[in-house]
């Protein structure tokens, strides 16, 4: 997530204090994206630095009190940076993946085992995000960001399915015995409550 484009963002609606930058965004993520305060003022400095925002000329202070704003350049910034979409240039590095193809060339490792914990905390975490809104169903950004955050981890789910099936598809469902080697015996890698 873009840090500097959101304070831009809360900058365009009008001067604002460092301070009242912080407050405001984790108010706007729904309060599951915590802002430092050093963070805040180290992103305005590159703001201004760029450009993109400046502080009052009146405001001598350094520091909670000092007030910024948006420049032209910030605003023509922030215009650029709603339209363009998310880069995909080259593929992500998810750790979960990692941790799969990993885990596939590992001796004694059962892959589906894996799976099946990694799918069991997504879920979980599906049920927090559910909670979440269910507790708040007036706070527009709570819900829009617990819905983001649902259907990132829905893809997840999804994923762990699909590369279950693949492994089945492919006849790994044991751990394996060394590098490059088979399966060791179908029924000890068995999911608990799988069918034999």
């Amino acid at each position: 997530m873009s840090v500097r484009h959101a304070l831009l963002a809360l900058l365009s609606e009008g001067p604002k204090y460092g301070l009242q930058l912080r407050q405001e965004f984790e108010d706007r993520t729904g309060d599951v994206w915590p802002l430092n305060t050093g963070q805040v003022y180290t992103t305005m400095q590159r703001l201004e630095r760029d450009g993109l925002a400046e502080s009052d000329p009146g405001d001598i202070s350094d520091g909670p009190q000092k007030r910024y704003q948006i420049t032209v350049s910030g605003k023509e910034e922030l215009a650029s940076w709603l339209r363009t979409p998310p880069g995909v240039d080259a593929p992500p590095r998810d750790e979960l993946v990692i941790k799969v193809l990993v885990a596939l060339r590992l001796p004694g490792v059962d892959v589906r085992d894996i799976l099946q914990a990694h799918r069991r905390h997504t879920v979980a975490r599906m049920r927090q995000y559910t909670r979440l809104k269910e507790d708040a169903p007036d706070d527009l950004s709570l819900l829009l960001v617990a819905d983001a955050q649902l259907f990132r981890l829905e893809s997840v789910v999804r994923w762990l399915d699909s590369v279950d099936g693949r492994l089945k598809h492919h006849d790994v469902d044991a751990p394996r015995t060394g590098p490059g080697t088979g399966n060791v015996s179908a029924d000890s890698a068995r999911l608990p409550g799988a069918p034999r």
